[in-house]
C-alpha cells in the first residue's frame, strides 16, 4: 500500500469517525423541544413541509421523501421557489420544519414570515441557539455545537449528518406512534425489491388451486394434473379438508399398477402448506428448504385450501 492510500484512509476514517461522534452527542441532546416537535407534527391536520436552502434543501428533500413514505403526508418546498409563487403550497393545517444550520439564511425569510402571517407552526432544525430563525420557531430544535468532518470546518458534513440522523428520528417516532406496519409500507413501496420482499402469499397465489378428491381414479388424476400445469395437486376428504398432496414423486413411486389406484392410494399425506398473510419470501425460502416448487395456501376456516404458489410466481415478483 502506497503512502497516498494511507492516507486517503486515514482521513475516511477519521471523517466517518467525526461523525459517528456527533451523532452520539445529537442522541444525547435530545430533550422536550424533540418530543415537543412530534407532538405538534402528529397534531397536523394538513401535511408536514419541509424546506431548507443549499445542503440542507437536499437533506429537507430526503426527509420529507421518509415522512411520506412512513404514514406522515409530506413534501419538501424550495424556499426560493416559495418567494416566487409555491408559498401557496404552504397551507394552514400544515406544519412546516425549516432547517438551516446558521439559522440566517436569507431566502427562508419568506417561507417563515408566511408561516407567522397565517399561523401554520414552524418547527426550526439549527445550529445557532438564539438565530432568527429559532427565535420565530414554536418549536426549536438546537443541534449540538460539534466541529465539521473537515479540517477547516467549513464544509457542511457533520451538521447535515446530524440533520438527516435528526429526520429520521421524528419519522420513525411519529411512525411507531401510529402503529404503522410492514403493510402499510408496502403500499407505498410497491415497486422494486423493497416491495417485493413485503409481498405477502395472497398476492401472488393462484386461486383456484387444483384439488380432487381422496376416491378419484389416478386416471383422471392424471388429467386434472395435466389439465392445470402445476405438477401437482391436493387430495381432499369427504368434507373438502386438504388430506393430502400428489407430486411427481408420488406418482414414479406407484407406477406399477398406478392406474388401478386413488388418489387417497398415491398421495403424500400431511403436505406442507403455507397461509395466505405469510410473505412471499418466507414461502420461496421453504419452497427452496423442502426442495419444491409448489406451495398449498390454506385459508383461516380448518382444512380449507384457497391457492396455490409456484416458486415461479415469486421469481417473476423479484422475491429473492
Amino acid at each position: 500500500m502506497t503512502s497516498s492510500s494511507t492516507d486517503f484512509l486515514t482521513t475516511g476514517r477519521r471523517v466517518i469517525r467525526r461523525e459517528a461522534e456527533a451523532l452520539e452527542v445529537l442522541a444525547g441532546s435530545l430533550g422536550e423541544s424533540f418530543a415537543a416537535a412530534v407532538s405538534l407534527l402528529m397534531s397536523a391536520k394538513g401535511r408536514v413541509i419541509v424546506s431548507g436552502m443549499g445542503k440542507s434543501g437536499h437533506v429537507a428533500r430526503k426527509i420529507a421523501a421518509t415522512f411520506a413514505s412512513t404514514g406522515t403526508p409530506a413534501h419538501f418546498v424550495h424556499p426560493a421557489e416559495a418567494s416566487h409563487g409555491d408559498l401557496g403550497m404552504v397551507a394552514q393545517g400544515d406544519v412546516l420544519i425549516v432547517l438551516s444550520n446558521s439559522g440566517e439564511t436569507s431566502e427562508l425569510a419568506d417561507i417563515v414570515a408566511h408561516s407567522r402571517r397565517f399561523g401554520i407552526p414552524l418547527i426550526a432544525v439549527a445550529g445557532r441557539e438564539g438565530s432568527t430563525l429559532m427565535r420565530q420557531a414554536d418549536v426549536a430544535i438546537l443541534l449540538p455545537d460539534v466541529p465539521e468532518a473537515c479540517e477547516t470546518g467549513i464544509v457542511p458534513t457533520t451538521s447535515t449528518t446530524m440533520t438527516l440522523a435528526l429526520g429520521d428520528a421524528l419519522a420513525i417516532a411519529l411512525m411507531e406512534h401510529r402503529a404503522f406496519t410492514p403493510e402499510h409500507f408496502r403500499m407505498f413501496h410497491p415497486g422494486g425489491k423493497l416491495g417485493a420482499r413485503l409481498l405477502k402469499v395472497r398476492d401472488l397465489m393462484h386461486d383456484d388451486p387444483p384439488l380432487v378428491p381422496e376416491t378419484l381414479g389416478m386416471g383422471e388424476v392424471l388429467v386434472e394434473i395435466s389439465r392445470r400445469g402445476f405438477g401437482v395437486v391436493g387430495v381432499t376428504d369427504s368434507t373438502g379438508a386438504l388430506t393430502g398432496i400428489i407430486t411427481d414423486g408420488d406418482l414414479r413411486r406407484h407406477l406399477e399398477g398406478l392406474m388401478s389406484l386413488t388418489a387417497g392410494n398415491v398421495m403424500t399425506p400431511g403436505p406442507r402448506t403455507i397461509g395466505a398473510a405469510a410473505l412471499a419470501g418466507e414461502a420461496l425460502a421453504l419452497m427452496n428448504d423442502r426442495k419444491i416448487t409448489c406451495l398449498l395456501v390454506t385459508g383461516e376456516a380448518v382444512g380449507s385450501t384457497i391457492g396455490i404458489l409456484h416458486v415461479h410466481d415469486c421469481i417473476r415478483a423479484g422475491v429473492v
